[in-house]
């Protein structure tokens, strides 16, 4: 069988490492294929085109694709191009990623567990993938590299999470939670020492909805008295813009402060909002941290936006 020609299409950029295109890329390159990623003036026998966001620009758009196959996939095409859930087969799920395709970054990169039982009404994460379940151990994916960012939307809902989080211990890694840790999961002192014992590099916690205010705030501070962990490893996301108000996003946002955590607003549907929207306003106060930790809010208003 002859060879193949495969290209890769990133449309999000590459300022993050595209998972499925590095397992794609290590499949391709292991049955004796060329990979690389596409240039627009060259053919190909096969692309691969991955959006992960929705508002990522269109590649079909914007050039003129010259392959004999075209394959769409992630998240950023739902309900667009691809109206079942395209899922990478079994046997390239589970390749070792190609991180040569990604020269720049030196971590590893993956999932221990998928889905989430929460059922938030601003993520997809459940009717993509369902309830928390185990997807891979760690060296699946990692082979002694200093730093993990894992990609787990809940991992703490995982029946069997003390396995996952002895991986991680084990590994002497430095662990980088990037999707976050659900907070209302880790009131209990067990766990708590277990990540405790992880070499955490940065933990993100979310602040999502006021009407959880309760369980999450007495977690946050049930954490930090049994961490002392402060802004250096620890981030709180602060969704905006969906189902509260300007002083309850105040609110949020001082109370991470308060913890000593540092606040990050999230934006929810920021790309349908008018560029003066408040929540911009809100968003570069709090995201900066020479705004946030020297002025109040209405005064960088005041002062910014004159």
């Amino acid at each position: 069988m002859q060879n193949k020609r495969v290209g890769l299409i990133d449309a999000d950029g590459h300022n993050f490492p595209n998972l499925a295109l590095m397992k794609l890329s290590a499949y391709h390159k292991d049955i004796g294929d060329s990979v690389e990623f596409v240039n627009y003036w060259d053919t190909y026998d096969k692309v691969y085109i991955s959006k992960v966001f929705s508002f990522s620009p269109n590649p079909l758009l914007d050039h003129v694709i010259q392959a004999k196959e075209v394959i769409l996939g992630g998240t950023g095409w739902m309900d667009k191009f691809i109206s079942t859930k395209r899922e990478l087969p079994q046997d390239i799920e589970h390749m070792y990623p190609d991180y040569a395709l990604y020269p720049r970054f030196e971590y590893a990169l993956g999932f221990l567990t998928r889905g989430c039982g929460r059922g938030c009404d601003f993520c997809i994460v459940r009717e993509k993938e369902g309830d928390c379940h185990h997807v891979s151990d760690l060296d699946e994916f990692w082979r002694g590299q200093r730093e993990i960012k894992l990609l787990d939307p809940n991992l703490l809902a995982y029946r069997d999470r003390e396995v996952l989080l002895k991986q991680l211990i084990k590994s002497k890694a430095r662990i980088d939670f990037t999707q976050g840790l659900d907070i209302r999961l880790l009131c209990d002192k067990d766990t708590i020492d277990l990540v405790k014992k992880i070499r955490v590099k940065r933990v993100h916690f979310a602040y999502d909805e006021m009407k959880n205010s309760g369980i999450i705030e007495a977690c946050l501070s049930n954490f930090k008295k049994h961490t002392n962990w402060g802004r250096n490893k620890v981030s709180v996301y602060v969704l905006t813009n969906f189902n509260s108000t300007i002083e309850e996003d105040l609110h949020r946002i001082e109370f991470c402060k308060s913890l000593d955590f540092t606040p990050y607003v999230m934006i929810y549907d920021k790309h349908n909002l008018l560029p003066g929207s408040v929540y911009y306003k809100l968003q570069k106060w709090c995201n900066n941290p020479l705004f946030l930790y020297t002025n109040t809010f209405d005064n960088f208003v005041r002062t910014m936006y004159k």
